[in-house]
């Protein structure tokens, strides 16, 4: 990780499709784009988006699509 990444302060954005992503805290949000509620470190902003981010897919995807069967760890794989 270079030093400036250590130092920097991000805040997590989402947008329309309740997408996430990093901004640096100290820039204006982006069009489309509003903010998460959480600014820290980059470590602290990737777990906040790991945490609550659980289906990849785009909303407007996800509202047209039923979700498919995902394995879990006790489901067999075929």
């Amino acid at each position: 990780m270079a030093a400036s990444e250590e130092i920097q302060t991000y805040r997590v954005v989402c947008n329309h499709e309740e997408q996430y992503s990093l901004w640096p805290a100290d820039q204006p949000l982006p069009l489309g784009w509003v903010d998460a509620g959480k600014t820290g470190p980059k470590d602290d902003c990737l777990s906040f988006i790991k945490a609550v981010w659980k289906d990849m897919r785009p909303l407007s995807l996800r509202r047209t699509s039923p979700q498919s069967p995902r394995p879990t760890p006790d489901t067999p794989h075929a």
